[in-house]
């Protein structure tokens, strides 16, 4: 395997890429492509398909579109120095039935998935899949795109974390709608069990209840977080993911 490691600085981090290549029989080279990594905090990290494979995310059901777009985003917004804390990227994947495990926290360092679980979505997005997207306050629908997380509090749903959306027309009224992760007792796998699908929130991605706490304090004070659904015109007018 040859490497060229190049030397890069992003806002106040020094980041080093380290491009790499190999060579694998069978099925193995059409699966993986030469990869990228990022040296960051001296751990080198695969970037795109590499990453993708190496954490499994095929294995576990995450699409590798949202991954895709989760991926792309988040190199963009680091490259931008947007990015408080570097190491968890949080993908919930909005494309596919809430009766199935679609929120997915990666650990990017480390290169693993470390949660994977159920979130609800809007009210008004839709029931068993969300269809509807909205950054309009009182509409109770989920919004697209990315978002850090911020500090938590305790409210009406317990420890809750505030989400800070990052795309004008989108989500960036996420704030003045209080859109939080929190708990729910209408999240629940036992539901998913049962052949029901998850209840629906008021446009928060909310979680199991039991879970809110490990996930909440995880991924809280500035990590970064995508919601992803394939449908509108989200993919296709994201400054984010388009200029």
């Amino acid at each position: 395997m040859k490497k060229l490691i190049i030397p890069i600085s992003v806002g106040a981090m020094s980041l080093s890429f380290v491009a790499s290549s190999k060579t694998s029989k069978g099925s193995d080279r059409k699966r993986y492509s030469p990869t990228t990594h990022i040296v960051y905090n001296n751990a080198a990290v695969s970037t795109g398909s590499g990453l993708y494979y190496s954490i499994g995310g095929d294995a576990v059901g995450l699409s590798h579109e949202a991954f895709d777009n989760a991926w792309k985003g988040y190199q963009r917004l680091l490259n931008e120095g947007r990015i408080p804390e570097t190491r968890y990227l949080t993908i919930c994947d909005l494309s596919v039935s809430s009766r199935k495990k679609r929120f997915f926290i990666i650990d990017v360092t480390n290169e693993k998935i470390v949660t994977q679980t159920w979130v609800a979505h809007g009210q008004n997005s839709g029931a068993e899949y969300a269809e509807r997207f909205s950054n309009q306050p009182e509409s109770l629908q989920s919004s697209l795109g990315f978002y850090i997380t911020h500090r938590t509090y305790t409210g009406n749903n317990g420890l809750s974390l505030r989400l800070e959306g990052l795309e004008p027309g989108y989500n960036s009224k996420a704030m003045e709608r209080t859109i939080v992760i929190h708990g729910a007792d209408y999240v629940d796998g036992a539901r998913a069990r049962a052949g029901y699908f998850m209840g629906r929130s008021w446009g928060c991605p909310a979680v199991p209840r039991k879970e809110a706490g490990k996930i909440i304090n995880t991924i809280k004070n500035g990590t970064l977080l995508f919601i992803y659904h394939p449908g509108g015109d989200y993919l296709q007018k994201s400054k984010i993911l388009n200029d």
